[in-house]
C-alpha cells in the first residue's frame, strides 16, 4: 500500500502531530527522567531506595486508574456533543497547570508531589484519548501507520530537544543560576509546562473536527453519552477482532508503559549516575524519531501486526538484559534499543485500531483503547511494585513484566486485520 510522504505536510496533519511534540515534553522531561530523580533525591529524600520505587510505582499505579475509568465515558460523551477538541484541551490544561504546579513544593513534602504528579498525569493521558481518536479528522484509513508514526516520530523530537536543555540545567545549575540541580529541574518543569501550552496552539486551531451526526446539547450528551456507553460495550463484544487486538494490547502495552515510567527510578536503584540516567533517555528521544518514521513507513508495507511482533521480541530481550546491567554502559545500550522500537509499538498500535472502528464513533472506541492501555499501566508498576517490596530486589522484578510482552505478542498474532476492518464496515451499515 503506497502512501505518498506529501501527506505529512498537509497543514492539518502538521498540526495534529504538533501536538505530540508538545505533551511529548511531559512525557521526556516529567515522566521519564527528572521526576523520578528529584522524587528519589528531594521530595523522597530520607526514604530508603526501595521505599521510593514502591511510592513512584503506586503513585503512577493510581493516575493510571482514574483515567482507566474515566475514558470510555468521556469518549463516549464527547462523541455525541461533538466536544472531542473541548475535551483533550480541558485535559491538557489541568495537565499543564499541575506540571508548572510541582515548582512550589517543598524539599521532603513526597504527599504533595505525588499528588501533583498524579493530577498531571491524568491530564496528559486524558489528552491523548482525544488526540489519538482525531487522528480520523485529518488522515484517511490507508495513510493512518505513516501519519499515526509521523506524531510519534515529532514527540520525539521535541521531548528530546526540550530535555537536552534541561540535562544541561541539571549538570551545570550555576551556569544558569540556580543554587542546586533541584532547584533546576524544579523550573524545568515549568518550562515544559509553557512549552505543552505554546505548542498546543496549531491543533486548536487548524485541526477541525468531523461533525458529529445527531449532536447533542451539553446534558443531553452526557446523558447520551453513558447511554452510548452500555452500547458501545455491546458492539465491542459483538466485534471478536477487535475485542481480541484490545485484549493483547492490554498485556503488551502495559510492559512498554511500564519501562517508560520505571526506567530511571531502575537505573536509579541499581547505582547509576542520575546524569548518566538523563542522558540514556535523550539518546532513546532522538533514536526514537527517525526510528518511528521508518516503522510507519515498514507498517505500510509489510503489515502493522508483523511489525508491532517484531518490536516486543525487543523488547522480552532488552528486559532480560536489563536484570543483569552492571555498568551505566549497557543502561545506554538498552536505551538505544528501546528507542528503536517504542514509537512503533505505540504508533502502529493506534493505527492498526483505527482501522478496526466504525466510523463516526472514533473517541468513544478509543476511550476503550486508552482505558485498557491504562489499566495495563496500573499492572506493571504495580507488580514492579509489589516485587521489589517483597523481594528486595530492582533486578528481580523487573522480569516481572515479560510475561505481558509474551501474553499480548501471542494474542497479537492470532489477530485478522481484514476480518476486523470487515467487522467494522458491517456495523457501520447497521
Amino acid at each position: 500500500m503506497k502512501v505518498s510522504l506529501k501527506v505529512l505536510f498537509r497543514k492539518p496533519v502538521l498540526a495534529w502531530a504538533f501536538y505530540d511534540w508538545a505533551n511529548s515534553a511531559y512525557a521526556t522531561t516529567v515522566m521519564a527522567v527528572f521526576f523520578p530523580i528529584i522524587f528519589h533525591g528531594y521530595w523522597s529524600v530520607s526514604a530508603d531506595p526501595i521505599v521510593t520505587t514502591a511510592r513512584l510505582g503506586t503513585a503512577n499505579s493510581i493516575a493510571s486508574l482514574i483515567i482507566a475509568f474515566l475514558a470510555p465515558v468521556l469518549g463516549a460523551i464527547a462523541d455525541r456533543g461533538g466536544a472531542r477538541k473541548k475535551f483533550l484541551f480541558t485535559m491538557a490544561a489541568l495537565g499543564i497547570v499541575m506540571t508548572g504546579g510541582l515548582y512550589f513544593l517543598e524539599e521532603g513534602n513526597w504527599v504533595a508531589a505525588m499528588l501533583v504528579y498524579l493530577l498531571a498525569g491524568v491530564g496528559f493521558a486524558g489528552g491523548n484519548i482525544f488526540y489519538d481518536s482525531m487522528i480520523v479528522d485529518v488522515a484517511k484509513d490507508k495513510e493512518f501507520d505513516l501519519v499515526s508514526a509521523y506524531g510519534y516520530a515529532l514527540g520525539y523530537l521535541g521531548g528530546g530537544l526540550l530535555v537536552v536543555l534541561h540535562l544541561f540545567m541539571f549538570a551545570k545549575p550555576d551556569v544558569f543560576g540556580f543554587d542546586n540541580k533541584f532547584e533546576a529541574i524544579r523550573v524545568a518543569f515549568v518550562t515544559v509546562a509553557l512549552w505543552w501550552a505554546a505548542f498546543s496552539l496549531p491543533m486548536m486551531f487548524l485541526v477541525k473536527e468531523t461533525p458529529t451526526v445527531d449532536k447533542a446539547p451539553r446534558l443531553e450528551a452526557i446523558r447520551a453519552g453513558f447511554k452510548q456507553l452500555a452500547a458501545t460495550f455491546r458492539e465491542i463484544r459483538a466485534l471478536k477482532t477487535l475485542l481480541l487486538l484490545l485484549v493483547a494490547y492490554w498485556f503488551y502495552i502495559d510492559g512498554v508503559h511500564t519501562v517508560i515510567k520505571m526506567a530511571t527510578i531502575h537505573g536509579l536503584a541499581l547505582g547509576f549516575g542520575a546524569v548518566d540516567l538523563a542522558l540514556a533517555i535523550v539518546i532513546t528521544q532522538f533514536v526514537g524519531f527517525p526510528a518511528a518514521l521508518a516503522f510507519g513507513w515498514l507498517g505500510t508495507r509489510f503489515g502493522a501486526k508483523r511489525m508491532i511482533l517484531a518490536a516486543l521480541s525487543v523488547y522480552v530481550i532488552v528486559t532480560i538484559r536489563a536484570s543483569f546491567m552492571t555498568d551505566v554502559g549497557e543502561f545506554y545500550a538498552m536505551a538505544i534499543a528501546i528507542g528503536l522500537v517504542q514509537g512503533g509499538v505505540q504508533s502502529l498500535s493506534r493505527s492498526l485500531y483505527a482501522r478496526m472502528i466504525p466510523e463516526g464513533k472514533s473517541a468513544e472506541f478509543f476511550g476503550f483503547y486508552n482505558m485498557l492501555g491504562k489499566f495495563a499501566a496500573v499492572l506493571g508498576p504495580a507488580m514492579i511494585a509489589a516485587t521489589v517490596s517483597f523481594t528486595g530486589s530492582n533486578r528481580i522484578a523487573i522480569l516481572a513484566i515479560i510475561p505481558l510482552y509474551l501474553i499480548g505478542g501471542t494474542l497479537l498474532f492470532f489477530v485478522d486485520e481484514k476480518a476486523g476492518e470487515r467487522a467494522a464496515a458491517k456495523l457501520e451499515e447497521i
